[in-house]
Parts: C-alpha cells; sequence; structure tokens
C-alpha cells in the first residue's frame, strides 16, 4: 500500500500483531531510485526482520538488480508485486497490467530469483479481468521460476477494489499446488479470517486497507484464530496513546511539516474505526484537527477528541 505502509506504520502493525509486513512497492526504474520517495521506502532502520521488500516494474534486468539492491540494503525478502491495479502502473506495463503478459511474467520471475539469495514471493490477482482470469497459469510459472509464496488478493484487475473478493479462485488453487498461499482481500475482522482460511485452505491470510485506523486488527484475528473467542475491544485510553504513539513516529520519520501533512489521513482512518456510521461527526472533528498548524496543536486536538469517549463497541 503505497504511501501507507512506511516504517511507522509497518512497525507500529508488526508490534500489534502482524506477522509480516511488507514495505511500501519500490518501483525498478533506475531513474527513479534516488528519488527521496525510493529513499524513505527503502529505509528500514530499526525494523524488526524479516525485512521484506516489494518491488515493481516490467523489466527483468531492472527488477533482477532492484532486487540486488534491495538485499544490499538489508532486505531478507524480496516481493514482486503482480497485483498492483493503479493506472500510474499498469500505464508503464507494471503490477497486474503484467497478468497479459504470462511469458514476461516468467522471465521476471526468474530473473529476481537467480539474482538474489534470499527468498523470492510474488503478490498477484485472479487476473487482469473477469473473463480472463489465469490465476492457475499464473501459479505454474511461479513454482517453475522458484518463487516460494504467493500472496492473491481475490480480484481482478478490472474489479479494483470494487464489489466483493472472490475466493473460490484461491480454493482452486490450493487444490493445484503446495506452494504456501497468502489469501487477501476484504478480511475485516476476525470471523472473516477464519473463513477465509478454511474455505480457501490458505495458510495465511493478508490484511491491507481493514487495518487503516485499525492496527490492532492483527492482535485481534491472532487471539481469535487461536483461542476462538474475541479480545475485548480497544479502551478509548489505549486507542488515543496508539494513535499519538503513531504520530509521533511519523514526526520523527518525516520531520514536523511533512508529518504533520502525512498524519492527517491517518487520524482521518481512526476516527472512521470510532465512528463508522457518522460522517457529519466524523468529518467535523477532522476539519477542526486539520487545522492545526504545528504537531503540537495536532497531538493536543487528538487527545482532547478522545477525553471521555466510551468503548469503542459503545461508540459504533
Amino acid at each position: 500500500m503505497a504511501g501507507i505502509t512506511d516504517r511507522p506504520f509497518r512497525n507500529l502493525c508488526r508490534r500489534l500483531g502482524a506477522g509480516l509486513a511488507v514495505s511500501e512497492m519500490l518501483s525498478a526504474n533506475p531513474a527513479l531510485q534516488s528519488s527521496r520517495k525510493s529513499r524513505e521506502r527503502a529505509d528500514h532502520r530499526g525494523e524488526p526482520g524479516p525485512i521484506a521488500v516489494q518491488i515493481a516494474g516490467s523489466d527483468p534486468a531492472w527488477m533482477a538488480e532492484a532486487a540486488r539492491t534491495s538485499v544490499e540494503q538489508g532486505a531478507e525478502i524480496i516481493d514482486i508485486n503482480l497485483g498492483c491495479p493503479a493506472k500510474k502502473v499498469c500505464k508503464v506495463a507494471a503490477g497486474s497490467a503484467l497478468l497479459r503478459d504470462e511469458p514476461l511474467v516468467g522471465r521476471i520471475l526468474a530473473a529476481v530469483v537467480d539474482a538474489v539469495p534470499v527468498p523470492v514471493t510474488l503478490k498477484t490477482r485472479t487476473g487482469w479481468s473477469p473473463q480472463s482470469r489465469n490465476l492457475l497459469r499464473i501459479a505454474h510459472i511461479a513454482r517453475e521460476s522458484g518463487i516460494v509464496m504467493l500472496a492473491v488478493h481475490g480480484r481482478t484487475r478490472a474489479c479494483g477494489y470494487d464489489g466483493r473478493a472472490e475466493f473460490d479462485s484461491l480454493r482452486a488453487l490450493r487444490a493445484e499446488t503446495d506452494l504456501p498461499l497468502v489469501a487477501n482481500g476484504d478480511i475485516d475482522s476476525p470471523e472473516r479470517a477464519d473463513w477465509v482460511l478454511r474455505h480457501t485452505g490458505a495458510d495465511a491470510v493478508m490484511i491491507g486497507r481493514a487495518a487503516w485506523g485499525r492496527p490492532w486488527l492483527f492482535r485481534e484475528i491472532d487471539y481469535y484464530l487461536t483461542t476462538g473467542e474475541h479480545l475485548p475491544p480497544p479502551t478509548p485510553a489505549w486507542v488515543c496513546n496508539t494513535l499519538l504513539g503513531h504520530l509521533e513516529a511519523l514526526y520523527g520519520f518525516y520531520g514536523g511539516a511533512r508529518g504533520l501533512r502525512i498524519a492527517r489521513k491517518h487520524i482521518g482512518w481512526y476516527l472512521r474505526a470510532r465512528w463508522p456510521s457518522d460522517d457529519a461527526v466524523r468529518n467535523e472533528l477532522l476539519a477542526h484537527i486539520n487545522r492545526a498548524e504545528t504537531t503540537q496543536q495536532q497531538t493536543k486536538l487528538v487527545r482532547s477528541l478522545f477525553d471521555g469517549l466510551p468503548a469503542l463497541e459503545d461508540a459504533a
């Protein structure tokens, strides 16, 4: 999730139960390697391992070099992006656009696997469109190329994030391969994670958008899968402290001015988790907080927002 899963967010998710947190998608284009965005995405200082770096591109040589560079910078796992549906990615024939060119997929996977001594994994979708699902062929290419794990989002590129993810494709894939399989797409509760695992036979689940503003979802899912029971809902004080810690990490990573701006979207997601159906209240609160001109003002407003609030289950 480019622009979201930066080092502060990854560290928070790992602390709250995520077994692995993959870096933001890093372009393999050599012209972009020295940009500020690329440098920040490659910054893993103080991050708990294993360090997993996701790369994207359509040129096998560029992808191999990006993988080598990432390993030199500390990557312990290389993840290849074959699933991003964003237009700016697909228009350069990267991400899920590659699903239309299976021979090129094979060349890219083989080049990256041959280039590095660390495990290489693959994140993909079920195909380019509902009419051209080719997940089974992509999985076969991946296995032949030396990919060690597949993460599959249960939508095609044409679906974007519309509708509901489908998992019958992953169930069919499980019957055809013993590669470790990670299921992804609309997994937003412990019960949903449990159902997806049972329905698909996958070995793990991957959480994306559902963790925006709810990074504690990882530990809730882990606890439910382990015990069959639910954790008590987080208290307002705990959520407030978690959010304030997240903000401080953003300020430290990006600096005060940029951190202030970047924090706004995260604050909005935390508010959406608390008021999932009350857009008017949420938008009014967020507009007030977004007028803060300093990090001190921003944190003060966030702290005051949570004073006296009921538990999450009551607020919902």
